[in-house]
């Protein structure tokens, strides 16, 4: 199994990931964006990236006018701007009593690696046991970006909203981070513990994988996207069903409710693929036309 995490963790912790070699420059065109209508609401459609290098260039005129023309952002979720909050319900839904100890949820063969990935990120094992497997995945992936450049402070959701909230715009959430915790909390044992052995192995690798996205997500390849990142995580339906088609099918029930000249902004895998959020505004009447 490829990393699937890199889509879809990130708005409520840190998303994993690996650093391109460069800081890659915004290419032509810029990343997708859409302007979507429907009874007599007009919003914008926004397909983002949740961590980046430092100094990657990916605003556009474009871009900045449909957020000019808007009067509040809406992201995944609500509550991302409260650190301290975010760290203390992933304490309570991430800890557990009579856990197995960590490095008996790896494969042996990843075990020395698994160790090794704590001592970079000074993690007692003792402690890294006390938390279920899906969020000790979610911190080894803070110790991977951390040690490879990569930082949710430069992805695109603490910018957009810097922007909205110095124009008192409201900044909203299509959910909370306690769901988007709750997701991974529900995950069968079996596969949490995929995700954590994916975590270990995305320590020392992956780095083409992530350029090759940033490139993607840069010049607004939709279809790239959806071949090399969001089709990866189809044939495992514990996993696309929670974390990808059922949150898409939620948002696009909330999407029509909301009020005023939304900017909305979801991660660019939610926007590709079999069962994309697109896809599921245009089957309930909605105009959607693709302006960057």
């Amino acid at each position: 199994m490829r990393n699937p995490l890199i889509a879809f963790i990130g708005t409520a912790l840190l998303l994993l990931s690996a650093c391109t070699d460069g800081k890659p420059e915004a290419q032509s065109g810029g990343p997708a964006l859409w302007r979507i209508e429907k009874d007599g609401q007009r919003a914008f459609l926004f397909g983002t990236i949740h961590v980046l290098p430092d100094d990657v260039a990916w605003e556009t005129p474009v871009l900045r006018d449909a957020m000019a023309a808007s009067d509040r952002l809406v992201l995944e979720a609500s509550g991302l701007d409260d650190a301290e909050g975010t760290q203390r319900i992933f304490d309570q839904l991430g800890q557990s009593d009579d856990l197995p100890p960590i490095a008996d949820r790896v494969p042996a063969a990843q075990r020395p690696a698994l160790r090794a990935l704590l001592k970079r990120g000074d993690m007692d094992e003792a402690d890294a046991s006390a938390y279920e497997s899906w969020a000790a995945a979610l911190q080894l992936a803070t110790v991977t970006q951390s040690g490879q450049r990569m930082s949710a402070a430069n992805g695109v959701e603490p910018a957009l909203t810097a922007v909205f909230l110095a124009e008192d715009k409201p900044v909203l959430g299509l959910e909370t981070v306690t769901d988007q915790f709750v997701l991974f909390d529900r995950l069968p044992e079996d596969v949490q513990r995929r995700l954590l052995a994916d975590a270990v192995a995305q320590a020392d690798a992956g780095d083409a994988d992530y350029a090759r996205m940033v490139r993607a997500w840069l010049k607004g390849d939709m279809q790239a996207i959806a071949r090399d990142f969001v089709n990866q995580i189809a044939p495992e339906p514990a996993l696309a069903g929670p974390l990808l088609i059922d949150r898409n099918r939620k948002w696009a029930a909330r999407i029509p409710l909301l009020p005023g000249r939304p900017f909305i902004a979801v991660g660019a895998a939610h926007l590709a693929g079999p069962g994309n959020l697109l896809a599921l505004l245009e089957n309930d009447g909605y105009s959607i036309t693709r302006i960057q």
